[in-house]
């Protein structure tokens, strides 16, 4: 019997479904109940195997010597490097400013980093003088770390000191400028009208008067504010510095990763020298599950549950999707489950021998979810299993910095693999491309199709596994027009060699 929420199923549907009702007749009550209440939307479910016949075939599975070599290879070498220091990296720099600059950046840690990035090339493109970015406090994760917080703010600044003009906080003739100041009322000084993927023209025709009437700019949102096609090759240049040279964690953030790496690699129980790792980011947290609309075996009070959460936290900005589950898995739309994780990596050739670090946020369904991809993998860590409770005290409630570590150690990984394309995924893959490390990029469209073939027997599904997995594991790939160049960094990023 499915049980969510504290209901057995009849009872979880009856309670999902007064969630849907009570919005309509108590709209102020209802939200101060639910923010003040996360039990309401409980991820207490019993999840089991959805795909038993593959699962137990996982369980049985033998990898030889010469699989077990082949999938731990590192990299060949590409033709591919970083683009040196001298001369392209380098820019003018007008030590006149024509103000300062502020940004306010929402989403996740790695949206967050990537909105770091564009506002320097912004500041540069006006000649303005760069506030310390400002990190808003996300909905989902409710962290309101700052910048100096995550980031080694005095690597960044001198970084970058060639390049741009930074400071920590505005001087007080411009203090009034904050987030609070900007959200009472309209302010001529803020710029709330900046297009996804603008121009370098736009913010030339749009910002810098501003920056030249007042002295101060405050442009938010900014997330995805900058194009990465028809800018100038020095501004391209300037935003891989940034992303691959600038933006370092702070030493306390480093030192936890240091010591998990290192405890990954020489466990107590093996002394014969050190252990290779995969890190695997799960990103199956209730608010991807609810995003995707696919069904993950938790019944109508799951779906209904997932639908109420949609409403609250999007308000109707993510709908219910009009396709049902089998369209959206044969189009590769719905996250892996941390059981199908389990099953792609063990089809890949992956043991049950294999260290796996676990690099995510809370699970979604906790650890009965986590169950299947434990059984396949007993040799499973995470932050909690590694670190003692005082070394995790700096880090512990803050979901930007949790994310940190897991960044940080999933760069220091043999391999990297996430279970659905996003932030995190997308960041990883391109700061492991421009170091020439081995990343599996899941075929979501085939992996969705094969786990709907209920019929599949193992050795099929590993053959169709193996194939579509052949050439998605770190190859570069240039990156084509309207592509970040934070996920695809050459040839902006790099040189052919």
């Amino acid at each position: 019997m499915w049980i969510y929420g504290g209901f057995t199923s009849r009872g979880g549907a009856m309670a999902a479904l007064l969630l849907l009702l009570l919005p309509a007749f108590f709209p102020t009550l209802f939200t101060t109940f639910i923010y003040a209440s996360p039990s309401i939307l409980s991820e207490s479910i019993i999840a089991k195997p959805r795909h038993s016949s593959l699962f137990k075939s996982a369980l049985q599975r033998e990898t030889t010597p010469e699989e077990k070599a082949e999938i731990w290879m590192p990299l060949a070498n590409q033709g591919w490097k970083p683009v040196p220091d001298s001369g392209l990296f380098s820019t003018e720099f007008s030590e006149k400013s024509e103000g300062y600059l502020q940004v306010f950046l929402d989403g996740g840690l790695n949206q967050q980093r990537m909105g770091i990035c564009d506002a320097v090339a912004v500041a540069k493109i006006l000649n303005a003088t760069l506030v310390i970015p400002y990190l808003e406090v996300n909905p989902v994760w409710q962290d309101s770390s700052s910048f100096m917080d995550i980031f080694d703010v005095d690597h960044f600044i001198e970084v970058l000191k060639d390049d741009i003009s930074i400071v920590k906080e505005l001087p007080d003739e411009f203090s009034w400028s904050t987030r609070e100041y900007y959200s009472t009322a309209i302010r001529p000084t803020r710029i709330k009208t900046a297009p996804v993927h603008a121009s370098a023209n736009w913010y030339s025709e749009n910002v810098l008067p501003v920056l030249r009437s007042y002295g101060i700019a405050a442009i938010a949102p900014f997330s995805h504010r900058l194009a990465f096609d028809n800018m100038p090759k020095d501004i391209q240049h300037l935003r891989c510095k940034v992303n691959f040279r600038a933006l370092v964690f702070v030493p306390h953030i480093r030192a936890l990763g240091d010591a998990l790496i290192h405890r990954l690699r020489y466990p107590a129980s093996k002394d014969e020298g050190p252990q290779k790792f995969v890190a695997v980011h799960l990103r199956f947290d209730k608010d991807m599950a609810a995003h995707s609309a696919c069904d993950f075996g938790g019944g109508k009070a799951e779906k209904l549950s997932l639908a109420k959460y949609r409403q609250i936290y999007w308000q109707g900005r993510v709908l219910n999707s009009q396709f049902t589950d089998e369209e959206l898995r044969s189009q590769g739309r719905c996250p892996l489950t941390p059981e199908e994780v389990g099953l792609l990596l063990a089809a890949l050739g992956f043991d049950n021998n294999t260290r796996l670090y676990l690099a995510s946020h809370k699970v979604y369904g906790g650890a009965a979810r986590i169950s299947a991809l434990r059984r396949l993998f007993p040799l499973m860590e995470n932050k909690k299993s590694l670190a003692s409770s005082e070394e995790r005290g700096e880090i512990k409630g803050k979901a930007s910095l949790l994310a940190a570590v897991d960044y940080y150690v999933g760069m220091h990984s043999d391999i990297f693999i996430s279970a659905s394309p996003g932030n995190m995924h997308n960041a990883m893959v391109g700061h492991r491309t421009y170091h020439n490390l081995k990343t599996i990029r899941p075929n979501m469209q085939l992996l969705g199709q094969l786990f709907l073939n209920k019929n599949l027997t193992w050795p099929e599904f590993q053959d169709a596994v193996i194939e579509g997995h052949a050439n998605r594991q770190g190859e570069i790939r240039l990156r084509k027009p309207a592509k970040s160049l934070y996920t695809y960094p050459a040839p902006d990023c790099m040189c052919n060699a």
